[in-house]
C-alpha cells in the first residue's frame, strides 16, 4: 500500500506541474506540509518526490528544499545592461513591479557616492511570472528630480537618466534571504542568495546610480568570459571581503 501511495502523490504533483499550476522554478510546499497534506509519513512524501525527481521534473537544494526543475536564468557579466534585455535575448517574458518610490535620506554606503538625499526605488523582477530578482535602485536627487513613478515604471535607468553613461563596477557576493527579500522573492527565509552591488558612473566617473539586486541563488547563474592571458594563482576580478 504504501508504494501505490507514494506514486499516487507524486502522481498528483506530476499533475500540477504539467498542468502550469507548479511554474518551472517555483517552490513546492515542504516536506512536512506535504505529509500533513496527505496523511501519510515523510518517507512516504520523499520516496514521490524522488521519483519525480528522476524523472527531471523536480530538483532540490540545501536552503530551498523542493522547487520544480528549470533551466538556470543565466546573465553575462562581460558589459553593462539590464536584466530585462538578457532575459528577452533568451527568450523569457520579463516584468517589473515597483513597489516603492520615494526620496529618503541615503543609507551609509550610498551616501558617500551619491549624497545625503537620494531616489530610491524598490521593485521586484518577475521571469515568466516567477520573482527572479529584487532590485533597489538609489539614484542621484538631482538626476532623480526630474524622473517620476510612471517612468521608472517602463523604461529602465539606462534610459531615462540624461547624463551620459561611463560604466560601472559590479560586485557579487552571497547572502542569506531576509524576511522581506524572502516574501517578494517567495523564498525561505535564509535561504540562499546572490546579490549583487552595482555602482554606475558618469563620462566624468561620477557616481550616478547605485543599485542593490538580490537574485534566488537556485535560479541564477552569472557567465563571465575569461580572455587568454598569462597563467595566474589567482583568478581575475576576485578580492577578499573585508
Amino acid at each position: 500500500m504504501r508504494e501505490v501511495r507514494y506514486r499516487a502523490i507524486a502522481a498528483e504533483l506530476r499533475q500540477r506541474i504539467e498542468g502550469g499550476e507548479l511554474a518551472a522554478g517555483a517552490l513546492l510546499p515542504s516536506e512536512s506540509e506535504l505529509s500533513a497534506a496527505y496523511g501519510v509519513s515523510r518517507v512516504t512524501v520523499r520516496k514521490a518526490l524522488e521519483l519525480l525527481r528522476d524523472e527531471g521534473l523536480i530538483d532540490a537544494r540545501q536552503g530551498f528544499g523542493w522547487f520544480v526543475a528549470s533551466d538556470p536564468l543565466r546573465q553575462s557579466l562581460g558589459r553593462l545592461g539590464t536584466i530585462e534585455a538578457q532575459l528577452t535575448a533568451l527568450g523569457v517574458e520579463s516584468e517589473r513591479r515597483v513597489v516603492g518610490f520615494r526620496f529618503v535620506a541615503a543609507p551609509a554606503r550610498v551616501r558617500r557616492l551619491l549624497g545625503e538625499t537620494v531616489l530610491e526605488v524598490r521593485r521586484v523582477n518577475l521571469a515568466d511570472g516567477q520573482p527572479f530578482a529584487r532590485v533597489t535602485v538609489w539614484c542621484r536627487e538631482d538626476v532623480g528630480a526630474r524622473l517620476s513613478r510612471a517612468d521608472v515604471e517602463t523604461s529602465p535607468f539606462y534610459e531615462l537618466v540624461d547624463v551620459p553613461i561611463g560604466g560601472a563596477t559590479q560586485t557579487i557576493g552571497a547572502a542569506a534571504a531576509g524576511p522581506d527579500d524572502a516574501e517578494l522573492l517567495a523564498v525561505p527565509v535564509g535561504s540562499p542568495v546572490l546579490r549583487c552591488e552595482r555602482v554606475t558612473r558618469d563620462v566624468d566617473e561620477r557616481p550616478v546610480l547605485v543599485s542593490e539586486h538580490v537574485f534566488p541563488g537556485h535560479r541564477t547563474e552569472f557567465v563571465v568570459e575569461l580572455p587568454h592571458v598569462e597563467p595566474s594563482i589567482s583568478p581575475s576580478g576576485l578580492r577578499l571581503v573585508e
